[in-house]
């Protein structure tokens, strides 16, 4: 990962005296160990998982959360007064707006941290005992607009089959067919701004639309989803292709569960106001969306992970194909669980608790070596540079790597034969 445990060329005709070709590329050569092998690596104690810690830190979470709003709740108030209304002159609006807006950041990141728990109990990372892990998961989760049960199953998938183009169940890359872009070597050279000469206010209102809709659009329409579903897949019929016969009553209590959101979001703004319910609750829940998508497309999407067809895919493999971030410093480690800073070990070991993160890295990559990938880049660079470096893999190749807008990639598949 360029900035982290393996560097990357600059495939790029801009780059001073190099022209890109193909086989100038690095090679990548894929992960060799069984999973057997790379478990043994990772002490047993760092898989014990604690109830008692489990919940300490959710208590710390619904505390921080009470106290946000608390503290929320007195900014109308105190801007209304009039002496601290002739202090801050004109700019009383502004001040409001600003306290308002350092609200909605905190209590996002805490709403968000909330819904982590939720996805540890998914993996039944809170508690060895699973009925523990689906209340409060169930709970928490569906207060943030999650169905538990139906997205635990469709995520449990996720992970046993990420980075196959075949299987995988989110975040599948396009090929260069689905965009209708012809093969390399035909009688005329590509015009790629053809199919990517977009602008970059274009872009930017793209991307914005993705951070804001994407997970809600996944649930209800499988965007960025496996392409072989059917066209209308989505995470609320007992009958989806996601599910089988036997999970078909979990779907259906996730289902409840959202429907009595509904029921308690319109009596809460029946009672308190429409503007009240989306001050204090909506737009710290639309950051949770926010950093959800943020977090999951940059641990899955970069132009150096792999992504494999069935003929070399292997659970370790797909594993490997992630990468750690550095995401919002001390916010993100505190508020977000670690939950981006150590994500790869989630990946080859999800029943691992997120306390025990970053010593089964420690681990993880004294052991792997260089197929380890942490980023240092600055998140929000890094979401930018990889929305428009990351447009589609080729159609045919065992071992795929995403190319930009000028149909370049910085990776190339091994020569050799994979172990």
């Amino acid at each position: 990962m360029c900035g982290g445990t393996q560097k990357c060329s600059e495939p790029t005709e801009t780059r001073s005296g190099w022209t890109y070709d193909e086989r100038h590329l690095p090679e990548f050569v894929p992960l060799p160990w069984t999973l057997e092998e790379i478990r043994s690596a990772i002490p047993p104690d760092l898989f014990v998982r604690q109830t008692w810690r489990g919940l300490a830190y959710l208590m710390r979470d619904i505390s921080m959360a009470g106290i946000a709003w608390k503290l929320a709740t007195l900014i109308d108030p105190f801007f209304a007064k009039q002496g601290v209304a002739e202090l801050f002159g004109g700019f009383c609006p502004l001040a409001r707006w600003s306290m308002w807006l350092v609200y909605w950041w905190f209590q996002g990141l805490i709403f968000t941290g909330i819904w982590v728990i939720g996805h540890e109990c998914g993996h039944g990372a809170f508690s060895p005992n699973q009925w523990i892990c689906d209340l409060v998961g169930y709970t928490v989760h569906t207060l943030l607009w999650t169905p538990y049960f139906s997205w635990k199953i469709s995520h449990h998938r996720h992970h046993c089959n990420h980075a196959s183009m075949e299987r995988d169940e989110v975040y599948v890359p396009k090929t260069r067919s689905d965009l209708g872009i012809p093969q390399e070597g035909g009688p005329s050279k590509i015009d790629y701004d053809e199919y990517f000469g977009d602008t970059p206010i274009y872009t930017s209102y793209m991307l914005i639309r993705q951070q804001l809709f994407a997970f809600p659009a996944y649930l209800i329409c499988n965007v960025s989803g496996q392409k072989n579903y059917p066209k209308w897949t989505n995470h609320f019929d007992p009958n989806s292709i996601l599910f089988s016969a036997s999970q078909r009553e979990a779907v259906i209590i996730s289902n409840l569960g959202i429907f009595a959101m509904m029921c308690i979001i319109g009596f809460a703004s029946g009672t308190w106001g429409v503007a009240a319910i989306t001050k204090y609750y909506g737009l710290p829940w639309l950051c949770v969306t926010h950093w959800f998508v943020m977090i999951t497309y940059l641990h899955h999407t970069d132009p150096e992970l792999p992504h494999y067809r069935d003929a070399l895919w292997n659970f370790q493999r797909g594993a490997a194909a992630t990468v750690d971030r550095d995401f919002l410093g001390w916010m993100g480690r505190f508020f977000l669980h670690d939950v981006a800073h150590f994500h790869v070990i989630h990946h080859f070991f999800p029943k691992i608790p997120f306390y025990h993160g970053p010593e089964a890295t420690e681990y993880l990559q004294a052991f792997i070596g260089e197929h380890y990938r942490r980023s240092d880049k600055p998140v929000f660079r890094a979401l930018w540079d990889n929305y428009n470096d990351c447009q589609f893999v080729e159609d045919e190749g065992d071992i795929v790597f995403y190319r930009n807008k000028r149909g370049q990639a910085v990776l190339r598949q091994t020569s050799k034969s994979p172990l």
